[in-house]
């Protein structure tokens, strides 16, 4: 009898002294948030320090610089594993990887705080290490914004007291940068990207489209545009999953209320993340993304300590459904085949409604004092819950063919640099080819008419198609579908799709005539093209006749002619990549 007590004290002992020891390094490594008021973020020194710290303090967590940002400073990715092996191609072998994304948007530093904590609490045992799961973070993304410190610029945020800025140092906007890549920081994240392979990320962030009663709201990536098995996976397992785990936390989350200016109950719809967004480019390696935005008018204490709930539920259904996970990417890598058609954009299915339960402040629309005109008010003393509409279905608006592979000629080997950062495999054609080539001319596009992240980028891109024989220069470059890249490929090289390198402006030179007519010349030989080509005069005169601002227009004639005569420039909207589809 004596002995038995005596053991269950002596474990009694041990259990009261590892808490203890725990308890005493969680103090000693108190945070910068924790040691202040609730309501104070730390600085990017203090943030760097921190894990400086953790690093040396303890072999399972390592910090290592990757890349350059515009701010001429490196950005940093911290690992946690309880193995301390940070080779991430042996990690891959036998572990699941998650990245955590932070301070893209430095006045939005919920996540900053929440991953300073987590990493504490795994480094002294505080939270149980995973098993079959590796956490690594980019303590701030935006190292340029966080430097910008200020007190203002988050106009609506309930804290902190002060925060970094949205742009980073050239005042591009980071979160619409990931495709094209106009900065050292979007160059260095896809270094990042590609060094750790994750099979999920997520991005922490802070809005607020409307008030309610929500702190946490969450933004997966769109399940349709990730597609196949994979997708529904995504919908149907890893999001209700999340939203379980945060339930037994007693975190409510909600889909990310995707209103400006309008009040939720009248129904909302799934934010479609193209790559221009993290976790839109981050889906074009299957990778399950995912941002948590935190809702603004919170306290700040509580978006921490939601955006850490979040994390750790994170790595709770990583570690359970690992298997699962690794499994659906393997099959999603090779889904995309020559000859399949691949959606280029996308839009709502009306037709399919979710019925979504939600927790609301009813709004009362009032004459502003300000304006004269209607504004909204919410009361936070009338709470409602009850079911909305929700549209998160997407189908596709438009679609290409998957070719057997990309051709970029010699002149355009300034793309080479983007392919090379997404580790897209190519090989360089060795003397002058002649082949058959699908070759798109662009069509119809419109403009943005106001500047937008250093761009007045195109949309709604139509091109034409033909098929002909070209002589493709030595020096060019043939880039196969086949390889893991292929959807960054279809995104980026495909003139129609939304994020397409031709709508963010990488061509905007072929949109310029080069060579053109001198009139008092040209109208001579026009007369006699259309004297030799009686179809030709026949339309002419048609228009004209149909067409009476045409045909008050002189210039506007002969342009007209110019563009059906051998005169004018094949050059002219002709796209320079090519595609070779290996019919005949």
């Amino acid at each position: 009898m004596r002995l038995k007590v005596f053991i269950v004290l002596f474990l009694s002992g041990l259990i009261w002294s590892c808490d203890t020891r725990v308890e005493n390094e969680v103090l000693n490594y108190k945070t910068p948030f924790e040691l202040g008021s609730g309501n104070e973020t730390p600085t990017y020194d203090q943030i760097l320090d921190f894990y400086i710290r953790l690093a040396k303090d303890f072999p399972e967590i390592n910090i290592q610089s990757v890349g350059e940002t515009d701010i001429g400073l490196p950005l940093h990715v911290v690992t946690f594993n309880p193995d301390g092996d940070f080779n991430f191609a042996k990690i891959r072998e036998n572990k699941a990887i998650i990245l955590i994304n932070n301070g893209i948007h430095p006045g939005e530093s919920d996540g900053i705080d929440a991953s300073l904590i987590l990493f504490r609490d795994l480094a002294t045992g505080k939270r149980p290490a995973p098993e079959n799961t590796v956490i690594a973070t980019i303590p701030i993304y935006n190292i340029g914004g966080a430097l910008n410190r200020n007190s203002t610029s988050r106009v609506n945020q309930n804290g902190p007291l002060n925060h970094g800025f949205r742009g980073n140092a050239r005042n591009y906007d980071l979160n619409r940068d990931f495709i094209k890549a106009d900065t050292k920081n979007a160059a260095s994240f896809a270094q990042i990207y590609h060094l750790l392979k994750p099979d999920v990320f997520v991005d922490t962030h802070v809005s607020n489209g409307a008030d309610y009663q929500y702190t946490l709201t969450h933004l997966f990536t769109q399940h349709n545009k990730m597609g196949g098995n994979i997708g529904q996976f995504l919908n149907e397992t890893w999001q209700p999953s999340l939203e379980s785990a945060l339930a037994k936390e007693g975190w409510d989350i909600t889909p990310y209320v995707n209103v400006f200016n309008r009040v939720p109950e009248t129904g909302f719809s799934q934010f479609m993340d193209y790559p221009r967004y993290s976790t839109g480019y981050t889906t074009l390696w299957n990778t399950l993304g995912l941002m948590v935005e935190t809702h603004m008018l919170k306290p700040y204490s509580n978006r921490v300590s939601g955006t850490y709930a979040l994390l750790n539920s994170v790595i709770q259904i990583t570690e359970e459904y690992k298997e699962d996970i690794q499994n659906q990417r393997m099959m999603a890598s090779t889904r995309y085949k020559k000859g399949d058609f691949y959606p280029t954009r996308w839009r709502i299915d009306s037709t399919k409604v979710s019925r979504l339960s939600f927790k609301g402040y009813h709004a009362d629309t009032l004459i502003s004092k300000l304006t004269g005109h209607p504004r909204l008010r919410y009361d936070q003393n009338r709470p409602f819950e009850k079911e909305v509409a929700y549209y998160n279905t997407f189908i596709p608006s438009d679609s290409v063919s998957i070719p057997e592979a990309y051709i970029i000629p010699i002149g355009w080997n300034y793309l080479l640099p983007y392919l090379d950062r997404n580790d897209i495999q190519y090989t360089r054609i060795d003397r002058d080819t002649s082949l058959v080539a699908e070759i798109y001319y662009i069509g119809n596009y419109r403009t943005r008419s106001q500047a937008y992240e250093g761009h007045y980028p195109h949309y709604n891109t139509k091109v034409h198609t033909s098929r002909d024989t070209v002589i493709v220069k030595e020096g060019s470059y043939w880039i196969p579908t086949d390889q893991e890249g292929v959807r960054y490929l279809l995104e980026t090289l495909e003139p129609s799709a939304t994020d397409s390198f031709f709508n963010w402006n990488f061509f905007d030179a072929i949109l310029q005539r080069k060579e053109g007519f001198s009139p008092y010349v040209f109208e001579d030989l026009m007369e006699q093209m259309l004297k030799e080509n009686d179809t030709l005069n026949r339309a002419f005169l048609d228009k004209k006749e149909t067409d009476e601002t045409f045909g008050q227009n002189a210039y506007r004639q002969l342009y007209w002619l110019y563009e059906r005569s051998p005169f004018a420039e094949k050059e002219f909207k002709r796209y320079p990549v090519l595609r070779i589809t290996g019919k005949k």
